[in-house]
């Protein structure tokens, strides 16, 4: 098995704190950013802000209904955050936000999976590239309107 990675940027005018607050709030922030229909649902089992937290949600991918399963932690608090699936897949999806000055923020949305070597690993990775990175940036396009919605205000 080999590595192949998905990633999706865009520079969002919104500060860096409250981009990484959104991303990382999986009760009142993070579900306003999933594009639906892709997104189905998203439930916290544990915790809820950050490192620690536990969720399990639902995608529907090439009509498939598929479970998920992911634990939350965030080796650089306030700029990066990393949710692993916890199926077989071993898939391991990073946010990383960096802020360019006070009111603006770069974010990536990058997802590392396994896939199988030589030619079939190579279509697996087209694939999962060509599923993905566009569910990607429409979760990018969400999280700059969640910013910049005057309206969205945390608990």
């Amino acid at each position: 098995m080999t590595q192949h990675e998905i990633t999706a940027s865009a520079l969002i005018n919104a500060p860096a704190k409250l981009i990484y607050r959104i991303i990382a709030d999986y009760k009142n922030g993070h579900p306003h950013i999933l594009p639906k229909p892709y997104f189905v649902s998203l439930q916290v089992e544990q915790g809820g802000m950050g490192s620690g937290t536990v969720v399990s949600f639902q995608m529907k991918l090439m009509g498939k209904l598929q479970n998920f399963h992911a634990t939350i932690s965030e080796p650089e608090p306030g700029r990066v955050l990393v949710e692993t699936n916890d199926g077989d897949d071993g898939a391991v999806t990073t946010f990383i936000v960096d802020p360019r000055g006070d009111d603006q923020s770069h974010v990536t949305i990058k997802t590392k999976t396994k896939t199988h070597n030589g030619f079939l690993g190579k279509v697996e990775g087209w694939m999962t590239t060509h599923l993905l990175r566009p569910i990607y940036i429409k979760e990018l396009q969400q999280l700059a309107i969640v910013a910049s919605s005057k309206s969205f205000l945390f608990p």
